[in-house]
């Protein structure tokens, strides 16, 4: 990343001015608790100078260079400050380099944050002066108070007319405030309830509310506020909505609940594992759905939905699949051409809530591992549908139910059967593939899939090199539009 605005000679002045307040200098490379305590810092900008602060690193505090050479690791550990979620609210900041003759020098450049307080591991820290220290309750308060102005997301919204009584007050003081402040602060902590739920941005103080986000994690009535508020899983007997759900489940109440609950569920009603011949003699254990990789894609569900549609999150399982669906596609500066390589949070405090509680390791990596934890346990990539207008959805494929269809076509014992079309496991792929499309235009990848028995990925292999041969053709949209067999 590069910081905006900076070139070498403005660097170059700023390291010998000495003077500056929005300027820290440090010769260490390894001290993150050290680098992390001064973005934090700069973000919550105290002093409201709405001004950016720069940390330099490789400087001396006279302003000389250390010789400090660069590496590719240490900018990767440094630019993962700002997603670790140590510090909560993220940051908004930037990494660059700037070589000299005497050395190295990185500048990370912090904006103040529209909602602060910001914390690093609990702590909120503050500039005073050309120094670092933590807030006190009164510092506290004047941040609280400047967030205010600058309400814009759904979740810190106030929830007009909901006091204190409106949420689980114990859920609170005795489940989530002891993860989410130091052990330290929290025994000096001698405030009212409202202040300590306003300094984690649960309760407005200018409405005597609570926020949008205390009543989605600790509220009494969750979806008589917001009816959308929950997870509907259903599992059909079959490859469709069509077929008859053989159990169904709904996840309710407030998030602190929810989140535990499918936790919980997925381990023991959604992961199964049986064994997968390797040789004739020898078998290993795989699963159906390896629940990390589920588990990431739900939570990702609750972290981004929109909670002002009354839709409910949809949680599908088919005898081949799962899908999940939430309302709200995506969001911010997330787009398809970029996804998912860049992020943006609908909901900041609720992914704030989430990484203190524990659902959430570290933010904007979590499809990334997810994809990992697919291709490890064999499952086809996940399918992420970013097109309908209003949701945001993804399919996982069973690696058993895969496994299975897979195993009978390579023993050659398989007679499939789809509708109309009757084919023996000889015939080659590619002409399974025509006469399905032949006998129906709309068909969809996956149903090819199942009706000849191989993966998804090898169906998708197959139309690639029947489109290069021109033998096929794909007329409009992938959702609306449909096959044509060239003669």
């Amino acid at each position: 990343m590069s910081v905006i605005g900076l070139n070498k000679e403005k660097v170059q002045a700023m390291l010998v001015d000495l003077e500056s307040e929005q300027i820290e200098r440090t010769t260490s490379t390894t001290d993150t608790s050290k680098f992390a305590q001064a973005i934090c810092a700069f973000s919550n900008d105290l002093s409201n100078t709405a001004k950016n602060g720069y940390l330099f690193i490789g400087v001396y505090d006279n302003g000389t260079l250390s010789g400090l050479k660069v590496s590719d690791r240490l900018l990767q550990s440094l630019g993962g400050l700002r997603s670790d979620g140590n510090i909560l609210p993220q940051p908004i900041m930037s990494v660059s380099v700037f070589s000299f003759v005497h050395g190295d020098v990185i500048v990370i450049e912090i904006q103040p944050s529209p909602f602060p307080p910001v914390r690093y591991k609990g702590k909120t820290w503050i500039r005073v002066g050309p120094r670092k220290a933590v807030a006190n309750d009164m510092e506290e308060r004047i941040l609280i108070e400047r967030r205010a102005s600058n309400v814009s997301t759904f979740d810190v919204r106030p929830s007009l007319g909901l006091g204190l009584d409106s949420i689980n007050q114990k859920l609170f003081t005795e489940n989530y405030l002891p993860q989410a402040i130091d052990n330290d602060l929290l025994a000096d902590d001698h405030r009212e309830l409202a202040e300590k739920l306003a300094s984690l941005r649960f309760f407005s103080p200018n409405y005597s509310a609570i926020t949008n986000a205390g009543l989605l994690l600790f509220g009494n009535e969750v979806e008589r506020y917001i009816p959308g508020a929950y997870i509907q899983y259903v599992k059909f007997d079959g490859l469709t909505e069509a077929d008859d759900p053989i159990n169904e489940k709904k996840f309710s109440g407030n998030l602190v609940h929810i989140l535990s609950e499918l936790d919980s569920f997925l381990e023991y009603a959604i992961v199964q594992q049986k064994p997968v011949p390797v040789t004739a003699l020898k078998e290993k254990k795989q699963f159906n759905f390896p629940k990390w990789a589920i588990r990431e894609l739900l939570m990702n569900s609750v972290m981004h939905r929109d909670y002002e549609s009354n839709a409910p999150i949809k949680f599908y399982q088919y005898k081949d699949r799962i899908e999940i669906i939430n309302p709200g596609g995506l969001y911010g500066n997330a787009r398809p051409e970029n996804f998912p390589n860049v992020n943006d949070y609908r909901n900041p405090v609720i992914a704030e809530a989430m990484k203190v509680l524990g659902y959430v390791n570290r933010f904007n990596r979590g499809i990334a591992r997810v994809k990992k934890e697919l291709a490890d346990n064999k499952n086809p990539e996940a399918v992420f549908d970013y097109e309908k207008i209003g949701v945001f959805g993804v399919t996982v494929y069973d690696a058993l139910y895969e496994s299975r269809k897979n195993l009978h076509a390579e023993t050659g014992k398989l007679r499939i059967t789809p509708g109309k079309v009757t084919f023996n496991v000889s015939m080659k792929n590619p002409e399974k593939v025509l006469m399905l499309i032949e006998q129906n235009m709309h068909i969809t990848i996956p149903e090819m899939a199942d009706k000849i028995g191989i993966s998804v990925k090898g169906v998708e292999k197959i139309v690639s090199i029947l489109k290069k041969e021109d033998r096929i053709e794909r007329v409009g949209s992938r959702k609306t539009g449909y096959w044509l067999v060239k003669k």
